[in-house]
């Protein structure tokens, strides 16, 4: 049985985590690029190497949660988090550096969402999903909490002593995996670890839809995370108003998160899918109207925040309803693998399609991405009424 303390735990881990090391170049890229002499693409190529590494590990690192248990996969990933932290603070070339994002991108595997998501699904098994969204909350705050913060340590103590800062934050997440041995929790499984994700042949087009959802999602968001102000400043915003309008995403997931909390536990995982993915594409297609800081582009950039903030739950819930809970964590870390490897992906790809084709280009293939995923989610809604 879940607690709210357990649930509370979690979730403040995942907003340190996500603000240690997903979101940390948002605020040291810059100056480590110009301290070490870094390109800017070996500077976020560490970034990419960290998410190729974490499509690299999903899978095994499943077979583990399902083996040990959560809390001994995430603690342990946020003592590699701690150590690439100590790693980047002390890199003075390109070996270390990105050898530390290596170490990262591993312990981001181990301790973000996709974890969290499965230490609680052994905890409380199907009746865990409130507790899903209910760490998103939080966790959708980390940039809110660790880009001004980690702005202040750069500015008062430098990035080097910034990121041994932020090492030394990692490891006070460690004592708060304990509360996944609350009262009711299931035991790690003994004996070898289980072999590879056990999908039924009547659940393989369901597991197809929802990887090929999820990728598609995680590119399209990597790739706006990285060119958002881009994109806008090309459609006719001034470079003010797009890095204002920049900010509203986060402002729309947060809200559409809570909205989930509070209403959510009416609506099947399916519906939310199909619902955020509908919200995605509408956002996406009026990107092709924007023309100044008008009508468009505040649909575009509030229906992106609100779909991809509720897209972020469905990867946690959907395997819920799709697949034997008892083989939650093995199947959902085999099949959101792929979607790693795209969200390394999209930035170049983003950046390359805008500079040989304009940003019309990129809205057009948003747009795509965006009807793939609701495609996708109209497929596995289909399946759920197909099988009642």
């Amino acid at each position: 049985m879940l607690t709210r303390p357990t649930v509370a735990a979690i979730g403040l881990t995942q907003m340190v985590n996500w603000g240690l090391s997903y979101y940390a170049l948002g605020v040291f890229g810059p100056a480590i690029g110009a301290d070490l002499g870094f390109s800017p693409e070996l500077t976020y190529g560490g970034f990419s190497l960290a998410l190729v590494t974490m499509g690299l590990s999903s899978g095994w690192l499943g077979r583990q949660i399902d083996c040990h248990g959560g809390r001994a996969v995430m603690s342990l990933g946020s003592v590699l988090l701690a150590l690439g932290c100590l790693g980047l603070s002390q890199s003075h070339a390109a070996p270390l550096y990105l050898a530390s994002w290596l170490v990262l991108g591993l312990s981001m595997r181990m301790c973000l969402y996709e974890a969290a998501f499965a230490a609680l699904v052994q905890v409380g098994g199907s009746a865990a999903r409130p507790a899903l969204s209910q760490i998103t909350l939080l966790g959708g705050l980390a940039s809110t909490v660790f880009w001004p913060f980690g702005h202040l340590l750069q500015e008062t103590i430098g990035w080097r002593n910034g990121m041994m800062a932020y090492a030394g934050i990692a490891l006070t997440m460690i004592p708060l995996y304990r509360m996944l041995a609350a009262p009711g929790a299931a035991e790690a499984r003994t004996g070898p670890p289980p072999g590879p994700a056990r999908i039924a042949p009547e659940q393989r087009f369901a597991a197809l839809l929802f990887a090929a959802m999820v990728a598609a999602t995680a590119f399209l968001s990597s790739g706006l995370s990285a060119h958002l102000i881009g994109l806008l400043s090309g459609r006719g915003l001034s470079v003010e108003a797009a890095v204002s309008f920049a900010a509203l995403p986060g402002i729309a997931q947060s809200t559409a998160r809570l909205a989930e909390i509070v209403f959510g536990r009416w609506l099947d995982p399916r519906r939310l899918a199909l619902l955020a993915s509908g919200l995605l594409t509408l956002g996406m297609l009026a990107g092709f109207g924007i023309a100044g800081a008008g009508v468009s582009a505040v649909v575009f950039v509030l229906a992106y925040g609100a779909g991809n903030g509720l897209l972020t739950i469905t990867r946690g819930s959907l395997p819920l309803v799709l697949f034997p809970v008892r083989d939650y964590a093995v199947i959902a870390g085999r099949l959101i693998g792929p979607s790693f490897f795209g969200a390394a992906a999209a930035p170049i790809t983003y950046a390359a399609l805008i500079d040989s084709y304009g940003t019309h280009a990129a809205m057009g293939l948003s747009a795509l991405l965006a009807l793939i995923a609701t495609g996708c989610a109209w497929g596995l809604y289909h399946l759920r009424k197909t099988h009642l």
